[in-house]
């Protein structure tokens, strides 16, 4: 490949993963391997400089401004920052620097990753927050940065105009506990506390950035009206004694005190709250910086020294299996101790199935072990030429080592799964969306309630919860006799619901309100389900094969039917009051538009599924009929524009048999999903 080829392969493979890491928040590669392909290009740019072109990553700040929020022009640029990995490169930005300025002095920070914004003050009163965007133009964030605590709404003193800059992280801590909430709630865990931070900040809804907890280090003073510095570190000063929190730093004219100070960040980097990828050499003097001036990117007076990520070797000691809250098994190396990053490791994650067999990992292997983000132990290869010869592939077990149920691996991915009903690993998990508003809807027992009833031994699976008393759940921290009272009321009161929300609370895989609900109106009873086919599940709308063999194997399950038999003994019913009454509308897609006068949304809606219809809130070629109340829309016109049969209200009523809701019908549909069909 020559020189031209590689240059266009690293600038398209970083404006990708530039894209990846700072508009989606959502990088594929490490801070390490990307920042070796920036460096990679730049070496080879400054070798062929004809073929440095304004467009290169090498030449501008890689985010872009997203048009969710409003542009703000930065009225002075956010630069980013040249990178050095070695102590050679910073004692020769030093040698450079001292060839132009006399009498240096440094100030040596930590970099910490996050998302950096600059906050403007007028007249001492915060008034606005964008984020660095292309160095230039950023998002307005004022909003979501209004929520941070650490962030000083009123100035002591009352400057015409003050512009700071600073990083949003999140802690380490919060970054820990949001990732065991999201896992919970079975949703996709961040990568590391940047990209979290840099999500939880970028949200259209304050509130939620608000739950998230971050938190603001301010590290550069970038304008006051009306004030002089002579120093850099003059303005760190002033900032902290505004109220803000300010980037710690150390001052020193020696070069070899800066190194030391690298070293020093680098091994105590574990002690901070922050995440920290590097240490900034900064010159001091603000008249120096401004002769010395900045490239097309970065400035010359300044320097990242960015950590190599340390890696040691270890032995594989043994692997063993956690068991996640949602039922994932997660394999874990534990490795003879070794110290890196600052902390003595003694297990590395394994991921899954897949990472194993890919690197082949057994136990008995030497490997190579580093912290992936600072956070994570990982290992990164295995020394095959020190194997032992009796070594064995490794597979993880196909029953859950906590409750022995059969393990499957998911068919759209690489995790294994265990499929037991009662699985104490996933017990909170499951109580959570067990009492939730679309499965079994039981107000007053939330997360806090649940877990005391577990550290108490008072709920061991769902079916427990019908038989607490008042006594039991008015012994737990911070529920009085009132809050127990009205929570053994919901959970009695459950015992009556469909057979619909019951089957949505079981958590089975890819049953959720809406198959449930199709589900129950197909068969009528649990006995039935119980005992329906392969084929016949298939025949229900919307029931694929892979959904048809979740069912029958939680069905086959004992701990299941042992579920199942407990709840029964409860008295917790297993029928539907919304049993398909005929077919009559098997097949048939209804569009409902404009205002009814005679059924509610929720009404007709429960009116087609048990006649064998589908409800949907969009016109398409699949549409059987569209039914047009008054002031109808868009979708009317664009039935017609399809040649859609339009149906008014006495034609639906006729297709019907001149029938309406009924009060249990009616009852049935308050039920139903908010939000499945819209009435426009």
């Amino acid at each position: 490949m020559s020189y031209k080829e590689r240059i266009k392969q690293l600038r398209e493979t970083l404006e990708y993963h530039s894209r990846r890491y700072y508009d989606q928040d959502a990088p594929e590669i490490s801070d390490y391997e990307y920042d070796m392909l920036q460096r990679e290009l730049r070496l080879l740019e400054e070798a062929h400089p004809e073929e440095i072109v304004p467009s290169s990553p090498t030449q501008h700040v890689g985010g872009h401004v997203s048009a969710v929020f409003s542009p703000v022009t930065h009225e002075v640029p956010l630069e980013s920052l040249q990178d050095v990995f070695s102590h050679q490169e910073v004692e020769e930005f030093d040698r450079h620097l001292r060839d132009q300025v006399k009498e240096i002095e440094y100030s040596v920070e930590p970099k910490v990753d996050g998302l950096s914004v600059a906050l403007e003050y007028r007249d001492g009163v915060f008034y606005r927050g964008a984020t660095r965007g292309d160095g230039k133009t950023g998002e307005d964030v004022t909003e979501n940065l209004r929520t941070i605590k650490m962030i000083p709404k009123v100035l002591p003193e009352k400057l015409t105009k003050l512009i700071v800059r600073g990083e949003v992280y999140m802690s380490k801590t919060v970054f820990h506990a949001l990732n065991a909430e999201r896992e919970l709630n079975e949703e996709p865990l961040f990568a590391n506390p940047r990209n979290a931070a840099a999500g939880s900040l970028r949200q259209k809804d304050s509130a939620l950035t608000e739950k998230r907890k971050l938190d603001i280090v301010i590290f550069n003073l970038q304008l006051a009206e009306g004030k002089t510095f002579q120093t850099h570190t003059e303005t760190i000063d002033y900032m902290k004694s505004q109220g803000f929190n300010v980037i710690p730093y150390l001052r020193s004219g020696d070069i070899e005190k800066c190194k030391e100070e690298i070293i020093r960040l680098g091994e105590e980097r574990e002690l901070l709250p922050y995440d920290m990828d590097g240490a900034v050499v900064k010159l001091n003097n603000l008249t120096q910086r401004t002769m010395l001036g900045s490239t097309a990117k970065v400035p010359r007076w300044a320097v990242a020294f960015k950590y190599p990520p340390e890696q040691k070797p270890s032995k594989v000691v043994d692997i063993v299996v956690q068991v996640g809250r949602t039922g994932v098994l997660t394999p874990k190396a534990v490795v003879e101790p070794v110290r890196l990053a600052g902390t003595t490791v003694t297990n590395a994650t394994l991921h899954n199935q897949d990472f194993i067999t890919d690197k082949d990992i057994r136990i008995g292997d030497t490997v190579i072990v580093q912290k992936a983000g600072e956070i994570i132990p990982e290992i990164v290869r295995v020394e095959k030429d020190k194997r032992p010869e009796d070594t064995k592939p490794y597979h993880l077990p196909d029953t859950c080592p906590v409750c022995g149920a059969k393990v499957v691996r998911d068919p759209d991915g690489a995790a294994m799964r265990c499929t037991g009903a009662e699985c104490p690993a996933q017990l909170l998990r499951r109580l959570q969306h067990f009492t939730s508003r679309d499965a079994m809807d039981i107000d007053g027992v939330g997360p806090a309630v649940l877990q005391s009833l577990i550290d108490a031994k008072l709920v061991q699976n769902p079916a427990d919860l019908y038989t607490l008393t008042v006594q039991d759940i008015a012994q737990l921290d911070r529920m009085g006799l009132k809050s127990a009272q009205n929570a053994v009321y919901a959970i009695e009161q459950s015992k009556q619901n469909d057979l619909s929300k019951l089957l949505c609370a079981l958590g089975i895989r890819q049953i959720g309100a809406k198959a449930a609900k199709v589900l129950a109106q197909k068969f009528g009873s649990m006995e039935a389900l119980e005992n329906a086919t392969v084929e016949e599940l298939t025949a229900v709308d919307d029931i694929g094969e892979i959904t048809a063999n979740f069912l029958r194997d939680w069905f086959t399950s004992e701990q299941s039917q042992d579920l199942l038999h407990r709840l029964r003994e409860a008295g917790v019913n297993m029928k539907s009051s919304e049993r398909m009454t005929d077919n009559r509308f098997a097949g048939m897609t209804f569009v409902l538009t404009g205002t009814l006068e005679k059924f509610s949304r929720d009404e007709a809606q429960s009116l087609i599924e048990a006649r064998g219809g589908k409800a949907s809130g969009s016109v398409s070629k699949k549409t059987t009929y569209v039914v047009a109340g008054e002031a109808a829309g868009s979708k009317l016109k664009r039935a017609n524009e399809l040649g859609i049969p339009v149906l008014t209200e006495e034609d639906f009523l006729a297709m019907l048999g001149a029938e309406t809701p009924d009060t249990q019908t009616a009852e049935a549909a308050k039920e139903t999903d908010d939000g499945q069909m819209s009435l426009l």
